[in-house]
């Protein structure tokens, strides 16, 4: 059998695009941009997705798994992009450039946030409310004020929270990490807002 791929034919089209695809079953998953359809749920917190990777990739929030590791810091990561992206900061590599500005990013999506600085967009909005948002991540914390969702658990004590970032702050109570230092007297502390408060001791 002739693998479509290799000799470049696309022979299934997307009726709604017009985009084509080299295997019906690329089309059929394409489709679902267009129909809604989410098959794929988490158990967890009830979260669909349009394709098991997806939903696979998602079910490492819950599970804690992080397979991908900087060969650099030994830094593990439970996706693979957000690894190759870490791995930027080592390289001081920055290849995504704003067309406004000229201001460089180590990431795609952060350029592309940062554009809306310029243009004022807010795409993502919020069904209840209908509250608008220039970040999906924003959008989708502010959603869990309204279903009351907490899908990061804190693997010591159990604690759940609706924000990854508040896990993750919350966690270093249990650890004792102290990441933000004062560049002036070297005093550490677990959360970057106590240290922005400490800070105005030494700016008045």
């Amino acid at each position: 059998m002739i693998n479509m791929t290799h000799i470049g034919e696309k022979p299934f089209k997307c009726e709604v695009c017009d985009q084509r695809f080299s295997h019906s079953g690329n089309r059929n998953i394409h489709m679902r941009i267009h129909t809604g359809e989410k098959p794929f749920k988490c158990e967890v917190c009830d979260k669909r997705f349009r394709q098991c990777e997806g939903l696979n990739s998602h079910m490492r929030i819950h599970t804690g798994e992080k397979p991908f590791k900087c060969e650099v810091c030994d830094k593990r990561f439970s996706h693979l992009a957000n690894r190759n992206s870490h791995k930027r900061i080592h390289t001081g590599e920055k290849p995504f450039k704003c067309e406004v500005c000229d201001k460089r990013f180590s990431k795609c999506e952060t350029r592309n946030s940062h554009m809306r600085i310029h243009t004022g967009e807010k795409p993502f909005k919020c069904e209840v409310c209908d509250k608008r948002f220039s970040k999906c991540e924003n959008r989708n914390n502010h959603m869990r004020i309204h279903t009351g969702e907490k899908p990061f658990k804190c693997e010591v004590c159990d604690k759940r929270f609706s924000r990854c970032e508040t896990r993750n702050s919350h966690m270093r109570i249990h650890t004792g990490e102290k990441p933000f230092k004062c560049e002036v007297c070297d005093k550490r502390f677990r959360q970057r807002s106590n240290k922005n408060r400490h800070m105005r001791i030494h700016t008045g």
